[in-house]
């Protein structure tokens, strides 16, 4: 049986047990808090920083789909930070370890989804250094412990959108009830990313937020799986572009219409609330849901 260890625990989220699991417990606590009870929700986009900085906005949207679904699996698109070709690549069976214990591999939906098309391949030892599925598996664990899932990682090519739609074609087929989670996080903004365009510091990273960020988004919400990968690569406004087109190809093709945004944010404003002083770096967080 294929194993995949935890990579960054003990840096973007707790390592030992009863911390992951109060963290948890706590950022889902506060997500609830006030959160109303929407319409059937196909799954949603979420950013995979350190538990610090984004762990909040993702709890939101994480805690506004459990509140509807109590899926049988899980598909998760994650970003591709190492490149290892223009393949989409599947861990396609055996588990995940986590502080809070191990979720499964949906080694029969991954053969299907495999299947559909060649623009996916089984490759475990492209996820070996990503972090960007791993921030989000606890939390699939902890809210849904009956699911199992399956983790793809999507390059930022002009055949993400293809992915997803084979993703779909798959669920669809074989009448999976299913939840479709992606992640990105949005622009990396200041010296540190080398993007200073418009100054450095809280001019330049409110354009990143209100500007840069918000073309992005606004085509995530609008559905445009197509538009993504391009804007992205143009304006360096999302880290997984591939992976948002996918989980919007993917969510359309059940039936989801529109993208709500619940939170946007950045590093400089969380970090800036707990360590007061300007922040000359900022990075861009979103969480949104598809109905």
């Amino acid at each position: 049986m294929r194993v995949r260890e935890p990579v960054v625990a003990g840096q973007f989220y707790p390592q030992e047990e009863a911390r992951c699991a109060g963290d948890l417990a706590t950022l889902l606590a506060d997500a609830t808090a006030g959160l109303d009870r929407g319409a059937y929700l196909y799954g949603g986009l979420v950013p995979h920083a350190g538990w610090m900085c984004s762990g909040r906005v993702a709890a939101r949207a994480f805690a506004a789909l459990a509140q509807v679904r109590h899926p049988a699996v899980i598909v998760l698109f994650g970003g591709v930070h190492r490149s290892r070709g223009r393949e989409a690549a599947v861990f396609a069976d055996g588990r995940w370890e986590t502080p809070i214990g191990p979720a499964n591999i949906d080694h029969r939906l991954a053969e299907r989804i495999l299947g559909q098309s060649n623009l996916l391949i089984d490759d475990p030892y492209a996820h070996e250094l990503e972090h960007s599925l791993e921030v989000q598996v606890p939390f699939l664990l902890h809210l849904f412990p009956e699911a199992t899932f399956v983790p793809i990682m999507v390059p930022p090519s002009e055949r993400a959108t293809e992915v997803g739609q084979a993703v779909g074609r798959t669920l669809e087929a074989y009448q999976y009830d299913a939840l479709v989670v992606g992640t990105t996080d949005l622009t990396h903004y200041g010296p540190n990313y080398g993007l200073v365009s418009h100054g450095v510091g809280k001019e330049g990273n409110h354009w990143a937020k209100e500007q840069n960020d918000r073309r992005f988004v606004e085509l995530v919400c609008s559905m445009d799986a197509d538009g993504l990968v391009p804007e992205a690569l143009t304006n360096r406004n999302a880290c997984s572009s591939g992976a948002a087109a996918a989980t919007v190809a993917t969510v359309a093709h059940l039936g989801a219409k529109r993208g709500v945004l619940l939170e946007h944010t950045t590093s400089s404003e969380v970090l800036g609330d707990r360590f007061p002083g300007e922040c000359n770096d900022s990075v861009g967080y979103a969480g949104i849901v598809f109905a």
